[in-house]
């Protein structure tokens, strides 16, 4: 079957068109991005804007004609950080329903770690053992172990790029006392998580998901995403420390211009390679494989299995739909 996977993050709205089978590799054909920045769009009540909302409805109702246009049977669209924080998402998705006819559905901080833990564990296998994963998003972190396709403990914290960036790291470049202050704060807010996850037991293998680590990856030496993605990618502690070094001196501007580093993600690559660093300090892990495949592909796949026995995708009820009459007949 074809699928739409639409992906409304903190910075971008993203839609993967994938053809996927139960038993099979999703095959991407597809892929379309907005950059929304939609938690800069969170007004001083915590509310999401009119005009954030706009832009945001505008889109999805863009993305779900391409989804249409590209054959695909079902469109499954979720929203993670920034929805799921704002204190009006419930008039905010009634409005997306009444105007797209797409239902969006927030995902819980949780169900973001489980699914994404899916995905890496189908991609390395039973044979990997006991896994541990790190996912830097805009506006969390999610943390997860465990030796099943069903993580052993699962969470999410309020750690991610985009968030501390606005909150601790206003000027550029950061300046290193405020690089400092936030280094000392991860430390302390990350030591129980970090304890809790490596109390369920020793990792045989660290794995790190997400845009944030696969440009970090980049920028100390991992091959390009022109190689494909089988090429084995490494983040070492080392060369994680030698780039904040480099990096929190430099403008946004400036590391914008490095390979491997979007415009849309130069302002808080500082932030997440400190939350990258706290994360692995945390964990006592020195290097990190980084896998191809996160929360989309877990959606994906979580799919696949519940038609395959009827379950339900997550939080209690199936978050994929049909696409509807109003968008297919577009």
């Amino acid at each position: 079957m074809r699928l739409g996977v639409l992906d409304v993050g903190s910075n971008t709205v993203h839609l993967l068109v994938v053809d996927a089978r139960r038993g099979g590799h999703p095959t991407p054909m597809s892929s379309t991005k907005a950059s929304l920045r939609l938690a800069e769009a969170i007004d001083t009540s915590g509310k999401l804007t009119r005009r954030g909302a706009d832009k945001l409805i505008g889109t999805i109702d863009e993305f779900a004609k391409i989804a249409t246009s590209s054959g695909c049977s079902e469109l499954m669209a979720f929203a993670t950080s920034a929805v799921r924080d704002a204190k009006n998402s419930e008039d905010v998705l009634s409005r997306v329903k009444s105007d797209t006819g797409v239902d969006l559905r927030v995902l819980t901080g949780v169900d973001e770690s489980r699914l994404t833990f899916l995905a890496v564990r189908r991609w390395y296998g039973w044979s990997a053992g006991r896994i541990i994963n790190i996912d830097i998003g805009g506006g969390s972190l999610e943390l997860s172990s465990g030796v099943d396709e069903e993580p052993d403990v699962a969470m999410s914290l309020p750690l991610g790029a985009g968030r501390l960036t606005r909150e601790w790291l206003p000027d550029d470049p950061p300046g290193r006392r405020r690089v400092a202050m936030l280094r000392d704060w991860l430390a302390n807010e990350l030591s129980e998580a970090g304890a809790a996850i490596t109390e369920a037991g020793s990792p045989d293998l660290a794995v790190a998901t997400s845009k944030t680590f696969r440009s970090l990856a980049r920028l100390t030496g991992a091959a390009p995403s022109g190689a494909g993605p089988r090429v084995k990618r490494t983040l070492t502690a080392a060369g994680l420390r030698q780039l904040i070094a480099f990096i929190s001196r430099m403008t946004a501007s400036d590391r914008a211009e490095l390979e491997g580093v979007s415009a849309d993600r130069a302002p808080q690559i500082v932030a997440g390679a400190l939350v990258a660093e706290a994360s692995m300090k945390a964990l006592g892990i020195e290097s990190v494989d980084i896998c191809p495949w996160a929360l989309r592909e877990g959606l994906i796949l979580r799919k696949l299995d519940s038609e395959a026995d009827g379950t339900a995708l997550v939080g209690g009820e199936t978050a994929s739909r049909r696409m509807s009459v109003r968008n297919a007949g577009r």
